[in-house]
């Protein structure tokens, strides 16, 4: 096992940013405002962990075609997230949990937080990042730096949501993301006519 500083922190940055304006986040916040938040972040800690293992899982397998078909894949993969990062992404942040139960003991909180959180991120910007960089940038180091930034982001919520929410334009958050998956998709595609 391999791990890669810069590849590690270049996941954390990439997942911390893509993860920050989503729905996730806004879940997260709203079980925390009602269930004991540190039994919601181990739910969501768990949901996140398995979600990380089936990404890298399939980028792992990208990574067995050739290095030009990766690298494409590659930029096409960080355009699309650009693209979703920089369209606006909706309006997660307006999002209101309509519920009012409150759920208490932790396996009740841990199961609500986990199936929140692994249903909602199939698919999601940040598991087909994780995919992506675990084909180019090395599994373990990918692993630990999305899982990493993930759980960050989750934490984040449950302790100082409301005020990143107040004092952080979610819009610049994402623009600075879909900037650097821009540049990170043009920077795969000339690698496929320099390398």
């Amino acid at each position: 096992m391999h791990l890669d500083p810069l590849a590690i922190v270049t996941a954390f940055g990439l997942i911390f940013l893509a993860e920050l304006p989503d729905k996730t986040m806004f879940a997260s916040l709203a079980m925390g405002t009602r269930m004991r938040p540190l039994y919601v972040w181990f739910g969501t800690a768990t949901a996140f962990v398995v979600h990380v293992a089936i990404a890298v899982g399939a980028g792992s397998l990208l990574g067995l075609l050739p290095g030009w078909t990766v690298k494409l894949v590659s930029a096409l993969m960080f355009g699309f997230g650009a693209f979703v990062l920089l369209r606006g992404g909706g309006d997660d942040e307006n999002e209101e949990d309509a519920g009012g139960r409150t759920v208490t003991g932790f396996w009740p909180v841990w199961s609500t937080a986990f199936m929140a959180v692994f249903i909602s991120e199939w698919g999601d910007l940040t598991q087909i990042t994780t995919a992506n960089l675990a084909a180019t940038n090395g599994t373990w180091s990918t692993a630990v730096g999305s899982a990493a930034a993930l759980m960050t982001v989750s934490a984040l919520a449950l302790v100082a949501g409301r005020f990143i929410a107040k004092k952080v334009p979610l819009k610049t958050v994402q623009r600075i993301g879909g900037v650097c998956m821009a540049a990170l998709a043009v920077w795969s595609l000339a690698e496929i006519f320099t390398g």
